[in-house]
């Protein structure tokens, strides 16, 4: 795992250098990213491999804007197991991106409580 995994000049960039579009951002990711992780957690438990693709993809689509690359492909990785109907390596996977996501939210929470 990266040092860092938030990259907040990419994030930055893609609010169009807008400090305070990134930190309310910031603040809604860290509020709605544990249901993506629940629905994740949920699916992998029951073994439903269509509504893990589609949790993970969620979740995917949401970290890509904050340019965490890391958990990206831990993400992808769960959304890829589900499309393919295999949950055979999905526990290894959540464990994984349990990690990921945890180290994320260490380094986004400051940001969410600026200001």
């Amino acid at each position: 795992m990266p040092a860092q995994l938030f990259d907040r000049q990419a994030a930055l960039a893609r609010v169009g250098d807008d400090e305070e579009l990134l930190v309310e951002l910031v603040r809604i990711f860290l509020d709605d990213y544990p249901n993506s992780l629940t629905a994740i957690n949920e699916a992998v438990t029951k073994g439903d491999s269509h509504h893990l693709e589609q949790a993970a993809h969620t979740l995917k689509g949401a970290v890509a804007n904050f340019g965490a690359d890391a958990v990206v492909r831990e993400a992808f990785e769960l959304e890829c197991q589900g499309r393919m109907g295999d949950l055979s390596h999905a526990n290894e996977s959540l464990r994984r991106l349990h990690e990921a996501i945890r180290q994320l939210d260490d380094e986004m929470r400051p940001i969410a409580q600026a200001s």
